[in-house]
């Protein structure tokens, strides 16, 4: 299993300004060779049903370009370019294994026949990050002795370890990164033990949750957690450092103290997110044994007239972190389909047609009444447990049912005024 501990650099000046200066380097790079690759693309390719002469240039067919061609013309930049030289190898190779990665994903679908979006030329500031893929090892870029980092060719930076290494851990790689607020490093740390799952017939207690806007989440034992609204909170004060940001002359030194403050004020949004998610993510596995979950169309949902709201709850980022964590404390999480469960009655499931205004379930055949989301939240449980979990010791399909929510309190993260 892999894991990633961030943790803060201290840089002084020279070394902050070197690796800038790297970050800059490659991504020259990455937009040299991106280019290379689409114009090869452009010479070779050719409609079946006509000629491409009239619309695609003309001249000596290129050879194909892949990573091995582009790692093997490392040595010919450096000698065109000689402040290559000055950058560790090994991370101008990551470099190119990035973009064969995105190139790869552009190109060549996935098991489910998606591919990602084309690999874009990088502008300044873009390229953020510079990865190590040897540690603490022979010949390795990155070394890290107790509380200092030491790069080749940078020195020997100092961290801030806010949390100890755990033992047994190997460090595989480190990716140092810029953010708005300073220099960060991420190690990816591999543990040996993979996690026992807690095994099936011992599952004692399940849940159903319903995400939602109006709450974040309903749970089928009548819990909720309410909506934090993080960026509907700070939206205010964004609004006045885009103005101010929006009266500065372009790429003057105010420019870009003004909009370092914006990307401050982005950056402690995310992470009051972030906090948040993995709170309520820790509460219910601490909670539960078995945890089920809708399969949402987010991105489609995201479209919508209530955009702003779905992505300042984050429902993806959520169920991604909770299923991680799920995995990390043995618990188990399944994902069910999503379609009736707001219309169907969880006693006699009966459907109940009811605008998206409606708040209550009020179902004529059995007599229910209850809130909407709850009764959502009870059908995924009764889809979850009839899955592969049907033999769980103890569950069964109806159980008592509080007609009133009460909210949880979680430890709430830093929601103060922010001043940096």
């Amino acid at each position: 299993m892999l894991l990633t501990y961030q943790y803060r650099l201290q840089p002084n000046q020279e070394q902050a300004a070197t690796l800038s200066h790297w970050g800059e380097l490659l991504r020259r790079h990455w937009n040299y060779a991106l280019g290379q690759r689409l114009d090869y693309l452009r010479r070779t390719r050719s409609s079946i049903d006509r000629c491409s002469l009239i619309s695609e240039p003309i001249g000596e067919i290129p050879a194909r370009v892949d990573y091995y061609s582009q790692a093997a013309n490392l040595k010919g930049t450096k000698s065109l370019f000689p402040e290559y030289k000055d950058i560790y190898a090994d991370c101008q190779q990551q470099n190119l294994m990035r973009l064969d990665k995105a190139w790869k994903r552009w190109l060549v679908p996935d098991k489910s026949g998606k591919r990602g979006g084309k690999p874009r030329f990088k502008k300044q500031g873009d390229l953020c990050s510079i990865t190590f893929p040897r540690v603490n090892s022979a010949k390795a870029g990155a070394n890290l002795n107790s509380s200092t980092l030491k790069l080749s060719k940078i020195g020997e930076i100092p961290v801030i370890l806010h949390r100890p290494i755990p033992d047994g851990f190997d460090i595989k790689q480190a990716t140092i990164v810029s953010k708005a607020d300073g220099w960060y490093i991420s190690f990816a740390l591999e543990d040996n033990t993979v996690p026992t799952s807690l095994p099936v017939d011992k599952i004692k207690s399940a849940v159903g949750i319903d995400v939602g806007l109006e709450k974040f989440l309903t749970t089928s034992d009548a819990e909720a957690i309410a909506v934090p609204l993080f960026y509907r909170k700070a939206q205010a004060v964004l609004a006045r450092r885009q103005r101010k940001l929006a009266r500065q002359s372009k790429g003057s030194n105010n420019y870009q103290k003004q909009a370092n403050k914006v990307a401050r004020l982005h950056l402690h949004i995310a992470r009051q997110r972030k906090d948040f998610h993995y709170s309520v993510a820790h509460y219910l596995c601490t909670t539960y044994d078995l945890i089920g979950f809708e399969k949402l169309n987010i991105k489609g949902l995201a479209r919508t007239r209530l955009a702003k709201s779905i992505l300042d709850v984050a429902w993806r980022t959520f169920l991604n972190i909770l299923q991680a964590v799920a995995v990390r404390r043995g618990k188990h999480t399944q994902e069910v389909d999503a379609k009736g469960t707001s219309i169907e009655c969880f006693n006699c499931e009966e459907r109940v047609v009811k605008d998206l205004s409606i708040r209550i379930h009020n179902c004529p055949n059995c007599s229910v009444c209850l809130d909407r989301d709850l009764n959502a939240s009870l059908n995924i449980l009764k889809r979850t447990v009839g899955q592969p979990f049907a033999a769980c010791g103890g569950l069964v399909s109806r159980q008592p049912v509080r007609q009133e929510l009460s909210f949880v309190n979680l430890r709430s993260p830093r929601q103060t005024a922010f001043s940096g």
